[in-house]
């Protein structure tokens, strides 16, 4: 999906149409309900009205910066654009494409951006790479303000070991992967099982963003030698991590207290929280993907 929207009363139609050829959007009349219809199948609306009629209308559709569009008021007269939700997921870039096609001043209010630096989300945008813990970024983007947070790049297969507050940037694959194993089960059968169940789904070792497993699962070197060994991320969730998430299968894990661990696992660093393919079992190993 990649749909623009620009929504406009009556007496700016003629504003909405200029803004609607310069991004290669589609012109919708303001009506009582248009932000409804289009706000779960749009990624990008522009607003041509008062900020305060757009402010009251998507305020009860917001769910999460992640999913919800990015929205830019622009002024009736044509003077500026102003991001007022997805900043960092889409909005600021907007309305600097505003200014660059119809000269437009953007008005860019995320604190990051409007001081000159990068945001863990712009990073990412710029080298195409996707953020797997998403709720990290408030604390990362505010040590950035505070220039005490750095910024480190590890160049093929490896393993990160970090506290909280730290965004962790990975490819920008479709799906995850949620993977468990038995205990001493070898790198060899845990690669078999990962491209059998690759094969099932249709897709293809490249299409995984990150691997996720429990922490109860440190130890266990046959699975971090496997995703070494086919160039993945994996990544160890925390009981509280795995524990927000709500699997279709029953799962063995529950005697740990946890719900699972391939299909919380996959859903936990998705972005769109749904399951491309339920848990299988591989003999001693068990996978699940989402997107």
């Amino acid at each position: 999906m990649n749909r623009t929207v620009v929504i406009a009363l009556p007496y700016f139609a003629e504003q909405a149409e200029r803004v609607a050829t310069a991004t290669g959007g589609s012109f919708l009349v303001y009506h009582k309900h248009v932000f409804e219809e289009v706000f779960r199948d749009t990624n990008r609306i522009i607003a041509i009205m008062a900020i305060g009629i757009v402010v009251r209308k998507i305020a009860p559709l917001l769910k999460d910066k992640w999913q919800d569009p990015a929205i830019v008021v622009v002024s009736p007269d044509m003077r500026f654009a102003i991001p007022v939700s997805g900043g960092h997921h889409g909005a600021n870039e907007l309305a600097i494409e505003l200014k660059e096609k119809l000269g437009l001043i953007p008005v860019i209010t995320t604190a990051t951006e409007s001081t000159g630096r990068e945001s863990a989300e712009t990073i990412a945008a710029d080298k195409h790479l996707r953020i797997v813990n998403t709720d990290s970024t408030r604390a990362s983007n505010a040590a950035v303000l505070t220039s005490t947070a750095g910024i480190y790049s590890v160049e093929g297969p490896g393993m990160v070991m970090a506290g909280k507050g730290v965004s962790f940037l990975v490819s920008d694959a479709p799906y995850t992967a949620g993977i468990g194993c038995r205990k001493g089960t070898l790198a060899e059968e845990i690669i078999t099982a990962i491209d059998d169940a690759l094969a099932s789904a249709g897709i293809t070792r490249s299409d995984i963003s990150i691997y996720a497993t429990t922490t109860l699962k440190l130890h266990e070197a046959g699975l971090t030698e496997a995703i070494r060994m086919i160039g993945g991320n994996l990544i160890f969730l925390d009981p509280e991590t795995l524990c927000r998430e709500k699997p279709v299968s029953e799962s063995a894990a529950e005697r740990f207290g946890l719900p699972g661990v391939a299909e919380p696992g996959a859903l936990a660093v998705s972005y769109k929280k749904e399951l491309i393919m339920e848990k299988k079992v591989y003999g001693n190993v068990t996978i699940a993907f989402a997107r």
